[in-house]
């Protein structure tokens, strides 16, 4: 039986076709991977990844263009783009957080439907046993509805509360609605929206004890470092991962991107800037080691530090994943919010 494995640091993925029916095979990631063409072999197909920048892969079979997991793998990932198959290689360690039972949580539902960037939905969850009165500090995620389904954010918190590594708390959970790109990327009519509508709203919906705390993820972390840049006092701390920060310099593989003079042209007056707005908040980001965004980041990080902001960093080596953003939540998360909230 073929099926794929770890070999030392290696990965060797295998794909059974006895009658070797299919033409071509091939393995696909978010990486770059070099050819990654299966040759045959008796039964099938195979390929040995070798020098991988991860930690763990995660991949699809692509079979004559069609893309599935991996058959002989059990291992699979959701995504808002189906099921992926992954593998741990030796390095690799879950979060001990995954392991704790989280305490229970509560879902009450936010819409504004006239802002000047339309439609606004929100979802609040609260730990169970404290009522919309009680004032809790409240941490909101852009992307909100994918990173709690793919990255396990209110599992996190519940998890973090029930452990009292951190104080009860809110996560709302913002959706980016159905123009995700033109919204997160550097769009003034959303970043207004965002601190000058939802956050009151929010604030309003239950009680909240001092400012929250925003994240994001890919487009969703520019878009939330857009809107501190433009209002540094709406939120208490910032967390970005792997923040869509283009250069034409650095990430000239982009330059298709719908959006891309929005993008690249508040990434360039940033840094141009020399001095950050007073009452910026701290901000830390973390990153994928294996990612394309992983050079723009760093650059990010570099500015952001010589113009004033307190940052932190962190990475793993992974890509640009979900479980990449759920994998660097605690410590990265864990601590901005416990430097911010107590």
């Amino acid at each position: 039986m073929l099926v794929t494995e770890v070999d030392g640091d290696d990965v060797v993925v295998r794909y059974a076709d006895p009658d070797h029916a299919a033409t071509r095979v091939s393995v696909w990631a978010h990486l770059r991977l070099g050819d990654t063409t299966m040759h045959e072999v008796e039964g099938g197909w195979e390929i040995r990844l070798t020098d991988l920048p991860v930690d763990r892969l995660e991949y699809l079979i692509d079979v004559e263009e069609v893309m599935r997991p991996d058959p002989s793998n059990p291992r699979v990932v959701p995504g808002p783009f189906g099921d992926h198959s992954w593998i741990p290689l030796p390095g690799y360690r879950e979060p001990t957080w995954l392991d704790i039972q989280p305490v229970g949580g509560e879902r009450t539902s936010l819409t504004l439907s006239r802002t000047g960037a339309g439609r606004l939905d929100a979802e609040i969850w609260s730990p169970t046993g404290h009522a919309a009165s009680d004032p809790l500090p409240m941490l909101i995620s852009h992307d909100g509805p994918e990173m709690d389904a793919y990255g396990d954010l209110t599992a996190y918190a519940g998890a973090m509360i029930a452990a009292d590594m951190l104080p009860p708390m809110r996560v709302a959970l913002v959706s980016p609605g159905p123009r995700r790109n033109k919204r997160y990327a550097a769009n003034p009519r959303y970043s207004r929206a965002l601190t000058s509508r939802l956050v009151p709203a929010l604030t309003e919906a239950v009680a909240t004890r001092g400012k929250p705390v925003l994240m994001g993820q890919s487009l969703g972390a520019l878009a939330a470092l857009h809107a501190v840049w433009t209002a540094p006092a709406a939120f208490a701390g910032l967390l970005l991962q792997s923040g869509s920060f283009f250069t034409r310099d650095l990430d000239p593989q982009e330059s298709g991107f719908e959006y891309w003079r929005e993008v690249t042209g508040f990434v360039t007056s940033l840094g141009a800037a020399t001095q950050a707005a007073p009452g910026a908040p701290p901000i830390t980001m973390t990153c994928g080691t294996a990612e394309e965004n992983h050079a723009n980041n760093l650059a990010m990080r570099d500015h952001l530090g010589a113009v004033g902001i307190e940052t932190a960093w962190g990475e793993v080596r992974q890509g640009h994943t979900w479980t990449c953003w759920r994998d660097t939540l605690d410590p990265h998360l864990t601590d901005l919010l416990l430097r911010v909230w107590t």
